[in-house]
This record gives C-alpha cells, sequence and structure tokens, in this order.
C-alpha cells in the first residue's frame, strides 16, 4: 500500500508522539531502519508523518541514530517540509529555560556520523550556507507568538556528539565560538536534508544553561533531572506549536 505525507516531523527527548489516533508503518530504506515506526496522523487536510529520532523508547543515544534513514524515510513519503524540534542548553542569559529558539545556523562539532547521501558514485558538494528555510522560520515564529511561546528570532546552535554535557571550558569556547545554543542531533539531521532537498526548519526548546554561565555563579550546571523537569513542563507547549505551524503551511 503507498502512504504519503505532507510535512514530516522528528521528535526528540520527550517528544515520542504527537497524538494517539495514528497509523504505524514500518518504512526501509537503502540506509536501514529509521529510529522507529513512521506515525501518520491528520491535522485538519493535511498529513504528518512523526518519527521519534531517539525511538519510542529513548533507546539510541544522538550518534547511534541513523539520520540518513530517518531523512530518507521522509523523502519516500513526499514530505514537503520538515520540523525537527529539539532540546538545547542555553549560552546567553537572555535565552533562558522555558523559551523557545528558531535558529538559523549551527556549527558541527560532531564525528564519526554518517551525514552525506553523496557517496560514490555520486558525489556532490552542496552548499549549507543557510541550512535552515527562511520562510518556514517565519511561519514558526509566527506560531510561538500565536501560541503565547517566548521564541527567540535566530540562533546558532552548536551540535556536540553527546550524550555527554559539556565540561566548563567547552562551554565557554562554544560561546565564545559565536554559539548561542548547544544540542547534540541537529547535525547531520538538518543537512541531510537539504541533500534531499527538503525546506526544514529546527524549533529548539531551552532546557537549561549547558555548564552554567561566565558571571552568573548562582547558575549550575545542567543535569539529566533539570532536563526532563523542564520536557515535561513543556510538552504540550511543543505539541501546541507544532500544531499551530502546520496550520500555517501550506502545502
Amino acid at each position: 500500500m503507498y502512504y504519503s505525507a505532507d510535512i514530516g516531523v522528528i521528535g526528540g527527548s520527550g517528544l515520542y508522539e504527537l497524538g494517539k489516533e495514528v497509523k504505524k508503518i514500518e518504512v526501509d530504506t537503502p540506509y536501514g531502519k529509521p529510529s522507529d515506526e513512521v506515525s501518520l496522523l491528520k491535522v485538519g487536510a493535511k498529513t504528518i508523518a512523526f518519527i521519534p529520532r531517539h525511538g519510542k523508547e529513548h533507546t539510541l543515544n544522538p550518534s547511534e541514530i541513523n539520520y540518513r534513514a530517518n531523512i530518507h524515510a521522509l523523502k519516500s513519503l513526499g514530505v514537503k517540509a520538515v520540523v525537527s524540534p529539539c532540546c538545547v542548553g542555553s549560552l546567553k542569559f537572555a535565552m533562558k529555560p522555558g523559551d523557545f529558539v528558531v535558529t538559523d545556523q549551527f556549527i558541527n562539532l560532531t564525528s564519526g556520523r554518517k551525514d552525506t547521501f553523496f557517496e560514490k558514485p555520486k558525489v556532490n558538494h552542496l552548499s549549507s550556507a543557510h541550512p535552515y528555510d527562511d520562510k518556514l522560520r517565519v511561519l514558526a515564529i509566527e506560531a510561538a507568538k500565536e501560541c503565547g511561546i517566548p521564541v527567540h528570532d535566530g540562533g546558532t546552535v552548536m551540535v556536540i556528539n553527546g550524550p555527554r554535557f559539556s565540561t566548563v571550558a567547552e562551554s565557554r569556547m562554544f560561546a565564545l565560538l559565536g554559539a548561542d545554543v548547544v544540542n547534540m542531533t541537529q547535525y547531520p539531521e538538518g543537512y541531510l536534508c537539504l541533500e534531499q532537498e527538503i525546506p526544514v526548519v529546527n524549533i529548539a526548546l531551552i532546557t537549561d544553561y549547558d555548564a552554567g554561565l561566565e558571571g552568573h555563579p548562582d547558575i549550575k550546571p545542567v543535569t539529566n533531572d533539570e532536563v526532563i523537569r523542564v520536557l515535561n513542563e513543556n510538552a504540550e507547549k511543543v505539541k501546541a506549536l507544532i500544531f499551530k505551524f502546520v496550520e500555517k503551511f501550506e502545502v
């Protein structure tokens, strides 16, 4: 049976489903299996294809995710855009836990990940100067504001291997390099969308202040418990923002 979808959503930590009324399908790709089954759900006249990035039981650490399979699966379903929500640690005092950031740039510090579809015999060199789609970013920011969610327009995400959190020295270095937030999964996910010619937008929930901030000794380094607490407090906001975005997106 042939299935199709209008928009792909790849859920990060704490976002393992978007709804209960879904059709779950297995999708095979030349790159292996995606992180989990793909859930198809209707939002008005549109169909979302949802994949939990870490698997539905959060069994995949950031470097174990089969990013190519996830993106290829969404491409095979015909999605016209990908929404890539994730959790981030802030490197700027003004970007507070509970805020959202619609990033516009990334810096990749990961290693060892399969990060291209362009392997022999087809090798290509693609510009990633502007990795996130500006039109989708505008929609995401408008959606956040309409939902009453504090949102920052633009920001650079530093992508690290994980699963460990940063040292204080690393966090300081990331800020000096011009990053605003830190994450473990935006690369190669966003770039692979570019290779497949799928516009992508990153909507990031700030859960913590990474390893603390210079000049703010009262701000303690991130802990997993703190991340989970902020996630739980904002889980419904993430879903509301995604659904509002989908409502505004024109297929």
